[in-house]
C-alpha cells in the first residue's frame, strides 16, 4: 500500500464512510450507520437524522447538521437529554411519544413532537410510523410496557425501514408489511432471546435485517446476544432474507 492509498484510507475511517451502509431509493441514496447499541445515524435527500442518540456528541460527529431526532422510550440507553441538547440545532425537529416527552427538560418538551403507538405523520419528505413496542408476557411491571414506547417505520420514496424498539416478538410487529431494512432488538431480559427474534423476523419477512441492541448484564457483567447464532437461525428458515452483522460496541 502506497503513502497515497494509506492516507485515503486513513481518511475514510476519520470520517466514517467506511461504516455507513448505502441503499439506493427511488428518490436519492439512503445512508445508514450504525453507531452504537441502539443509536443510529441516517441521511437521505439531506436530511440526517439520528435515532436514540445518547453519550458523547463525538460519537455523532460525522452526522451532518441533525434535522430529526426521534427517541424509542424513556430509558437512559435510548433518551438522554443532554446529548439530545449537544446535538440541536434551531432546524432540529425532535420526534417522542408523550411518555418521553414527559421525562424531556423544558426546553425540549417545548418543542418536541408526540407520535404515540399506530400513529404516523409525514415530515421532511419522509413517512414515519409508529409501532407498539413491549414484553411479553403483558404486565403492569414488564421493563416495557404496551403503549409507552415506540418502535418506527421510516419511509423513504419506496424503501422501508423499521426499527423495533425494545420490544419481544409481538403481533404488531409480525404483522408488518413490506418492510426492506429492519433493526431488531436482542438482549433478555429487556427485549427479547435470539431465537425469538429470529421467528419474529421470519414472520414479517424484512428484506434485509440487522440485529442491534444485542448487549445486556447478567451478574452486574455484560453480556452480548450471538448473533451469529441469530443469523444462523434466520437463514434456516429462509435463506433469501439478508442478515447484516455488524459491531455495535
Amino acid at each position: 500500500m502506497n503513502t497515497i492509498t494509506k492516507f485515503i484510507l486513513v481518511g475514510f475511517l476519520s470520517i466514517g464512510l467506511v461504516n455507513a451502509d448505502s441503499f439506493k431509493t427511488t428518490s436519492g441514496k439512503l445512508e445508514i450507520t450504525p453507531i452504537n447499541h441502539a443509536s443510529t445515524s441516517l441521511s437521505w435527500n439531506n436530511v440526517n437524522i439520528l435515532l436514540d442518540p445518547v453519550g458523547s456528541k463525538d460519537r455523532y460527529q460525522n452526522s451532518g447538521s441533525i434535522d430529526l431526532i426521534l427517541i424509542t422510550d424513556i430509558h437512559g440507553d435510548h433518551l438522554n437529554a443532554k446529548t439530545i441538547n449537544s446535538l440541536m440545532s434551531s432546524k432540529t425537529q425532535l420526534i417522542a411519544p408523550q411518555a418521553v416527552i414527559n421525562k424531556l427538560p423544558d426546553n425540549l418538551k417545548n418543542i418536541a413532537i408526540r407520535l404515540d403507538n399506530e400513529k404516523s405523520m409525514s415530515i421532511l419528505g419522509l413517512k414515519i410510523e409508529a409501532i407498539a413496542m413491549y414484553n411479553l408476557p403483558e404486565s403492569k411491571k414488564a421493563k416495557h410496557v404496551k403503549g409507552r414506547g415506540n418502535g418506527y417505520v421510516l419511509t423513504f420514496a419506496n424503501k422501508r425501514v423499521y426499527f423495533s424498539g425494545d420490544t419481544a416478538d409481538i403481533q404488531e410487529m409480525r404483522a408488518l408489511k413490506n418492510i426492506d431494512i429492519a433493526f431488531v432488538t436482542m438482549n433478555l431480559p429487556y427485549t427479547m432471546s435470539v431465537n425469538a427474534a429470529a421467528n419474529g423476523v421470519n414472520a414479517f419477512k424484512p428484506k434485509i435485517v440487522y440485529p442491534y441492541h444485542y448487549r445486556g448484564k447478567k451478574d452486574g457483567k455484560k453480556v452480548y446476544s450471538d448473533i451469529k447464532e441469530f443469523k444462523r437461525l434466520v437463514n434456516k428458515m429462509d435463506k433469501d432474507i439478508k442478515v447484516e452483522l455488524r459491531n455495535w460496541y
